[in-house]
């Protein structure tokens, strides 16, 4: 086929697999020279009247994490974000060129321009990442993404900018889902370590739209977490699970096999092919119809050579 495949990578495990087939690695960190710009949009990035409406819930999802807190954010802080996105975009509304295309330094005067102590506080969460050390999304994009099978690699942004980082390749891999969809191209993305998207309320909801949004698109995405307990936990799990035409389970741990069993409807014999099943093994569930399986990767090929994370038999390719 011509679809595209995108891989969010939040340790670095894919690189040899994605070397092999000729792919690209993108790789983020404080240190590297790849950019991309969170606050990036096309035209097409909603089918709404105005594109600002997705964006500006990702733009309220990145300021949560940004200010952390169990609370998130408050509603005058919703308010000025809002406002200062309406504010970023207009001069690229008016001519859609790069040099328009507008940055997170772009937003963070446009809080301040407020003079509100609502937008101030929001400022001054952002200033690590606009003029601090974390600034490393505070640029524009300068990575030319021209294969069709892509891998961002976000281990060394480090426990401080991983979330931003999955939050990010997200959104710009949606960006690629309203381009492919106009040529009629799948974009299929691979979300690894899904739940830590899915910790925050904000971010969670938006992935949860963007889930729906990308099957309504053409992408077809996938998320994978060995955490059941933390994916199971958000409030959006259902919309994401409604929306997914296949779930695989592997072996599970029993707490998590007794919380999946409840909420998949897992009968007792159902249960006996994810608890202590060999690597390859366990239930396919489509619809209403759950299938056993036993699909072990042959030692003796390169496919499992490059895919093993096992310690003792991890092998540099």
């Amino acid at each position: 086929t011509a679809d595209d495949i995108f891989i969010s990578d939040p340790e670095a495990e894919y690189y040899p697999l994605v070397k092999r087939l000729h792919g690209q690695v993108i790789k983020l960190s404080p240190t590297s020279k790849d950019y991309v710009n969170p606050l990036d949009i096309n035209l097409n990035y909603s089918e709404d009247d105005s594109p600002l409406a997705l964006k500006s819930d990702f733009v309220l999802s990145f300021c949560e994490l940004v200010m952390g807190g169990k609370t998130g954010l408050e509603a005058i802080e919703r308010t000025v974000i809002d406002r200062a996105v309406k504010a970023i975009y207009r001069p690229y509304l008016a001519s859609p060129c790069p040099e328009n295309m507008p940055i997170l330094s772009d937003l963070h005067q446009a809080l301040l321009d407020q003079h509100l102590p609502e937008a101030d506080r929001v400022a001054q969460a952002l200033d690590l990442y606009v003029s601090g050390s974390l600034n490393v999304f505070n640029h524009k994009t300068n990575v030319d993404i021209h294969n069709r099978l892509v891998a961002f690699d976000i281990k060394e942004l480090g426990k401080q900018l991983k979330k931003l980082g999955m939050l990010i390749i997200q959104d710009q891999i949606w960006g690629r889902v309203t381009q492919n969809r106009s040529q009629g191209r799948a974009t299929w993305y691979f979300a690894d370590e899904f739940h830590l998207l899915l910790k925050e309320e904000q971010t969670a909801a938006y992935s949860a739209e963007i889930w729906k949004r990308f099957r309504k698109w053409g992408g077809v995405p996938t998320g994978a977490t060995q955490n059941v307990k933390d994916l199971l936990s958000s409030p959006e799990i259902e919309n994401i699970l409604e929306n997914s035409d296949f779930i695989t389970l592997l072996n599970q741990a029993s707490g998590d096999r007794k919380i999946l069993s409840e909420r998949l409807n897992l009968s007792a014999d159902q249960q006996k092919y994810i608890d202590n099943s060999e690597p390859g093994e366990g239930l396919l569930i489509f619809e209403n119809v759950v299938l056993p399986f036993s699909n072990p990767i042959p030692k003796n090929t390169q496919l499992y050579k490059i895919m093993t994370t096992r310690l003792s038999e991890v092998v540099e390719l």
